[in-house]
């Protein structure tokens, strides 16, 4: 099965095979193992070694994006998010959740936020510690980047949490040139291309070390997680890790840097992207971003028309058709129009995307879709 998703995405065989044994997390080789990872991720983050640790949780991006928020705006602290996608959504939910207030900077879900609206909220909301922000929406395929957001908060004289679940070891990114960044949050998915089941955030040590005991919870406090690793070795988990998907994500770095790192790496995402695009467009359907905002991740096009437009276009039937063709894409959509959405990230090349296009096109064609 190719699998154009946003994530999980697809994965290279060496990494699925390192599933295949059974391991003691807590076993001295195994430390070592983990505690290399770690340093691992500093190094792909652009951080600074003894600055900037690697801190672990088990689960989504979601868990470690609460616990980023939880561990660094205090209970009842109020932050700026961007809302111009799904996932800040999201983020507004986990905040609000654990008793934290965000406060929206409006942004259409076709393009990124800019400096301007960044300084604009801090303007009229000082009580904002940080800006909390999504860098590669998947439900659209834009892009905020941080470098535009990095500087406005920094002449604000405030704080970042970046969401870089779906952008991490692909964008452009060095922590080091980040003093106002409190956590990097990503997974071992995505665009590092390991097995799904684990989420880190890369923060700076001191910052972190001060708030501990202070996320309301034991399971989503950095700062506890940092404090452990600081006792009991940096090879040491708190609770029970996914430890195979753990190995398999040390096997998936291996592979990132074989591959040549973040340029390579996002240089075929772009080209899958390139693939894409070129070919759907040549089918007739019509991108949801203009080109100059749209991110190398995730393409979205609007949908054919469906029956209630007169059509005959309807998504499930054709997720279902592709996928007995071998090709799997999302059979949902998160913008604010019907889109279709399709990934170019993974263990996938632009052969596979030439080969996706074709399939797309035979099911659209016998769907009664093409012109």
């Amino acid at each position: 099965m190719l699998l154009l998703t946003p994530g999980p995405v697809q994965t290279d065989p060496r990494v699925r095979a390192a599933m295949a044994v059974d391991i003691a997390p807590w076993d001295l080789d195994f430390r070592a193992e983990y505690a290399e990872i770690r340093e691992k991720i500093v190094e792909v983050a652009g951080g600074t070694p003894g600055h900037h640790v690697t801190l672990p949780l088990q689960g989504s991006g979601h868990f470690v994006v609460e616990a980023a928020i939880r561990t660094f705006v205090p209970a009842g602290g109020a932050f700026l998010v961007p809302m111009n996608g799904q996932y800040a959504e999201r983020i507004w939910r986990l905040a609000s959740e654990a008793g934290r207030r965000p406060i929206a900077i409006p942004v259409p879900d076709t393009r990124p936020v800019t400096a301007q609206e960044i300084a604009a909220g801090f303007a009229a909301h000082p009580e904002a510690s940080h800006l909390i922000a999504v860098v590669s929406e998947t439900g659209s395929g834009i892009v905020n980047d941080p470098a535009v957001m990095g500087e406005a908060v920094r002449k604000a004289g405030r704080r970042m949490i970046l969401d870089m679940v779906s952008a991490f070891g692909a964008w452009p990114f060095r922590l080091a040139e980040h003093d106002e960044i409190d956590a990097v949050t990503f997974t071992s998915n995505k665009c590092l291309e390991g097995m799904p089941g684990l989420g880190f955030a890369v923060c700076p040590a001191d910052r972190t070390r001060e708030r501990a005991g202070q996320a309301g919870s034991w399971s989503l406090d950095l700062g506890d997680v940092m404090l452990t690793a600081e006792r009991a070795g940096w090879g040491s988990f708190r609770f029970t890790p996914p430890v195979q998907a753990l190995r398999a994500f040390g096997v998936a770095l291996e592979l990132y840097e074989a591959e040549g790192g973040q340029r390579v790496r996002l240089a075929r995402y772009r080209e899958n992207m390139r693939v894409l695009m070129d070919g759907m467009t040549a089918l007739g359907l019509r991108p949801y971003l203009a080109p100059e905002h749209q991110g190398p991740v995730i393409a979205t096009f609007h949908q054919p028309p469906g029956p209630e437009a007169g059509g005959r276009f309807v998504l499930q039937d054709f997720v279902d058709a592709l996928k007995q063709r071998g090709v799997l894409i999302s059979n949902f959509h998160t913008t604010e129009a019907p889109t279709l959405r399709i990934g170019c990230i993974g263990a996938i090349t632009p052969d596979d995307m030439r080969h996706a296009v074709a399939v797309m096109g035979e099911v659209l064609e016998e769907m009664g879709v093409l012109a």
